[in-house]
Order: C-alpha cells, then sequence, then structure tokens
C-alpha cells in the first residue's frame, strides 16, 4: 500500500508534484493534523485516493473538516485497502484554547483505542499528532511527546506510527527512526511518500 502523509505546513513541493503527475499512484492520504481542511481536499482529490485524518492542536474549530469528506480517525480503528489505520488527535496540553490532553487523559484514551484495536486484530498504522516521548519530540512542554505512546506501540506493534507536530525545521533532527517495539516512526512533517 502506498501512503502520502502530510503534517503541520502546506508543501509547495508536493503540490507541483501531484500536478505534474510526478508522485504516481497513491492508495491513501494521512494528515497528521494542522493542516486546513481545503489543502487537505485539494491533496486528497489530485492523488484520487482516500483522505484519513487526526487534528492537531491548532485544528480547534471545525474549519470545513465534514465538507471534505475525510474519515477523522481520532479514537477509530478504519480498514483501507486490507490495512487498519488508527489515530489520536492533538498534543499534550500545554495552554488554553488547543486541542490538547493531559498525559493522563491521554492515557486513557490510548487505552480505550488499544482496547478496540485489539477487538478487530490490531492496527497496522497509528497516525497520531503528537510523537511518542523521546522517540522525534523536544523538551519544551508545546513539543514534548506522550510517554503512554510508547506504552501503546508496545501494546499494538502498529508497523508504522505516523505524526507531525514537530516541524523538522525547529532542529536537526531525523524524520524516520524505530521504536524498541519494532515500529517505525516517521514525521510527516510538509509530506511523507511510502515506497
Amino acid at each position: 500500500m502506498r501512503i502520502l502523509a502530510v503534517a503541520d505546513e502546506e508543501d509547495d513541493f508536493l503540490l507541483a508534484r501531484l500536478s505534474a503527475g510526478d508522485v504516481g499512484p497513491v492508495d491513501v492520504v494521512v494528515s497528521c493534523g494542522d493542516l486546513r481542511p481545503s489543502y487537505l481536499d485539494y491533496v486528497a482529490t489530485v492523488a484520487n485516493a482516500p483522505l484519513l485524518y487526526v487534528r492537531g492542536n491548532h485544528d480547534t474549530d471545525d474549519r470545513g473538516y465534514d465538507a471534505m469528506g475525510g474519515i477523522p480517525l481520532d479514537m477509530r480503528v478504519e480498514k483501507i485497502g486490507g490495512m487498519r489505520f488508527a489515530g489520536l488527535d492533538g498534543s499534550l496540553d500545554y495552554r488554553e484554547g488547543i486541542v490538547g490532553y493531559s498525559e493522563g487523559h491521554m492515557c486513557r484514551r490510548a487505552f480505550a483505542l488499544a482496547a478496540k484495536a485489539q477487538l478487530v486484530g490490531g492496527v497496522d498504522v497509528l497516525v497520531t499528532h503528537a510523537p511518542p516521548r523521546g522517540y522525534g519530540d523536544l523538551d519544551d512542554a508545546p513539543h514534548r511527546g506522550f510517554v503512554c505512546y510508547n506504552w501503546l506501540l508496545g501494546m499494538l506493534r502498529p508497523r508504522l506510527l505516523l505524526c507531525g507536530h514537530v516541524h523538522l525545521t525547529y532542529t536537526r533532527m531525523d524524520r524516520e527512526r524505530v521504536h524498541p517495539s519494532g515500529t517505525r516512526i516517521v514525521n510527516a512533517y510538509g509530506h511523507w511518500l511510502s515506497s
């Protein structure tokens, strides 16, 4: 399955590649948050693929998500092309007015999602906005990842975790890393295309 993942910043290079037909076939577009619905709708339409999404910390209103026709993944498991995708919205709650959760609240959400996933035979791809703590996050409160995501990866052992939130332009960091659970973690900032 070929996945086009996007997050955090509208990517002119991706738009040019899509317009030129240079991306090739895409089976699913996955948004890891903080992108306008009109942008996501355009990317999914040009890629001619279904759209799955989680909301980022700045996605505080509807902003047209219902109109774009994508499938919200927060606290859900969806099957596309034989693969199961599950998702969790938001980041660590660092100020009022964002899509944010305390570590304790996210732990309860992660536990509930794990139970749902286990009922359907597990998850191939986990989609979050924030990364797991220690795997592509930063030390400041706004960009710290969730500790409980490490537990969730150990429990579900998905092949892939797609996230965003921490822009790759903030500091020198790897886009991809491997979690001790065996899960490949990818920061989809801008865009990332599976091979």
